[in-house]
């Protein structure tokens, strides 16, 4: 198959493949140029994009998630089996570093230096959502059964009372789906308002012509109908 495009490369006249290998080899340089520069230290530098909104401790100025960086990226330790990888870089807008580092437990990013995070977390309990299983619950899930059970009984029994909630929500939503339904019955009640107030003003047509009046009618009140037996 033809690549995308054409990749030509110059050779030297005292390249030797069987002694040199490769290009990179021979120019005595790393395949990742400038990303490589700092490897014997265990650095590798790359394009970081922010997870979250942070204000810089050095300018006080706020920088937004998905804002992205060059970034210096270095394992700095392990959870259980996997790395934790620390992500340095410099603020654009002044000279300070900000520091984050991966939180594989949480699945989250946490700020070691140079920055605070802006607050925008809430307890999913108070909202009443299904709350995700801490590490430690994961654990005792795989290795004790009548905790396995147990959970297993008291969330079957938040579904249940959970039920009633999600059954009215449901039926709300399903009653707001049938679009050409709701403006069928929308239509039918304003033609049948529409008729209801051409009879009243026919009728009120009528009495005017029959009495002789120029002026309005106002419509017929319940307090009118009050008066009217009174009288």
């Amino acid at each position: 198959q033809g690549e995308r495009k054409g990749t030509n490369k110059y050779y030297p006249p005292d390249f030797d493949p069987a002694k040199h290998g490769s290009l990179n080899k021979y120019h005595h340089s790393h395949p990742l140029r400038e990303r490589a520069r700092k490897l014997s230290q265990g650095i590798l530098v790359i394009r970081f994009e922010m997870p979250f909104n942070i204000w810089c401790d050095g300018c006080q100025n706020h920088i937004g998630m998905g804002v992205r960086y060059n970034a210096e990226k270095k394992k700095v330790g392990t959870y259980y089996t996997t790395p934790v990888y620390r992500f340095r870089m410099k603020c654009h807008l002044c000279v300070n570093y900000i520091e984050l580092q991966t939180d594989p437990g949480n699945c989250d990013y946490v700020i070691v230096s140079g920055a605070r995070r802006k607050e925008e977390r809430w307890d999913p309990g108070d909202s009443t959502q299904v709350l995700p299983n801490t590490p430690e619950q994961r654990e005792r899930l795989a290795v004790d059964p009548m905790f396995r059970l147990e959970h297993g009984v008291t969330d079957r029994g938040v579904l249940e009372r959970a039920t009633p909630t999600l059954t009215r929500l449901q039926e709300a939503q399903d009653a707001w789906k049938d679009d050409f339904g709701l403006n069928s019955r929308l239509r039918r009640r304003f033609r049948e308002e529409k008729k209801t107030l051409r009879e009243e003003e026919e009728e009120a047509a009528a009495l005017r012509a029959r009495a002789g009046l120029s002026i309005p009618l106002l419509r017929e009140e319940e307090e009118d109908r009050r008066l009217a037996a009174l009288l």
